[in-house]
């Protein structure tokens, strides 16, 4: 389950202090402990009942100019701090299911009732609002054949600090009673793009879908249909030594689509089938005019009939 963190009593700081002491302080995607001794820190950001406004005003007045420069995460997130290689940070806006985005767009865009893993570990901090509810369940990434294990349902209250371990922990969030925020410091794994992020049937615990995709999957299927030889090589290296293998079977794929296709080309059409409404010339210049096969005049030959007028 999702690992509780002591939010700790200390003094409210400002995002451009808790950016300074991220970069120099020591933490992996790998080591839980690291990540879980920035809890307090956030929650001291958390404190700050200011920033966020200020930050949310100045987006406004200049026509979220800021966010649609960076924000790569959608209007649910407003970024605080883009990748850098090693954490993110952002705050995300939860709405009621009665707000009016929700009933204009649904619960989809929110994945309110989504059963879903993270493809990297996260602090969350209940900033605004009474905050949203989840069903939590907790699964073995080295044991992905076992079921997953129910734990729960609980709430993230205003003021609590809690950690989503990477492909471990797997929720379903619902709605929260009023619109609520939380903030987030993501730790971003070296090898983030080639983890998969799952969505999951909570009844069977089988995964139904892979959410995590990356622009290289797409690339090395243009490399293979039109970049000749030189992509043809590319690809057919990262079908044989990419270290993922959702990688290698895209490049496999992409080979043999684009191997196909060659094949396809050169192959001639196939005749097209006759064309009741256009005689049988064959039998009229064998057999003449007939009743059902009268012979041809001016301006009746197949080129004619197939022309628009």
């Amino acid at each position: 389950m999702t690992r509780s963190i002591d939010p700790g009593d200390g003094a409210a700081i400002g995002l451009d202090a808790l950016i300074d002491t991220l970069e120099t302080t020591a933490f992996h995607a790998h080591d839980e402990d690291s990540i879980a001794a920035l809890g307090p820190l956030l929650a001291r950001l958390g404190r700050n009942r200011g920033f966020l406004a200020d930050l949310a005003i100045a987006e406004l007045k200049s026509r979220c100019a800021g966010q649609s420069a960076l924000n790569g995460y959608g209007a649910q997130s407003f970024l605080l701090h883009p990748a850098n290689g090693r954490y993110l940070l952002r705050a995300n806006f939860w709405p009621a299911a009665d707000d009016a985005i929700v009933q204009a767009s649904g619960p989809d865009p929110f994945a309110y009732g989504m059963a879903h893993d993270h493809n990297f570990p996260f602090l969350t901090y209940g900033y605004l609002g009474p905050g949203y509810r989840s069903d939590y369940w907790e699964r073995d990434p080295a044991r992905p054949d076992l079921p997953l294990r129910f734990t729960g349902r609980r709430q993230l209250l205003p003021g609590q600090v809690q950690l989503y371990r990477m492909q471990r922990d797997v929720h379903a969030q619902l709605p929260p009673e009023q619109f609520s925020v939380t903030l987030n410091i993501l730790v971003i794994p070296p090898e983030q793009r080639w983890i998969d992020q799952h969505r999951f049937d909570p009844a069977t615990g089988a995964v139904t879908g892979i959410l995590s995709t990356s622009p290289a999957e797409g690339l090395v299927a243009i490399a293979a249909h039109l970049g000749g030889g030189n992509g043809v090589d590319l690809a057919d290296q990262l079908a044989r030594r990419h270290p993922h293998p959702r990688m290698r079977a895209t490049a496999r794929a992409a080979l043999e689509s684009a191997a196909a296709g060659v094949a396809d080309s050169c192959r001639p059409d196939p005749a097209p089938p006759p064309d009741p409404a256009i005689p049988d010339i064959s039998r009229a210049d064998k057999g003449g005019a007939t009743r059902s096969n009268p012979g041809r005049g001016p301006g009746d030959s197949v080129r004619s009939r197939d022309t628009s007028a």
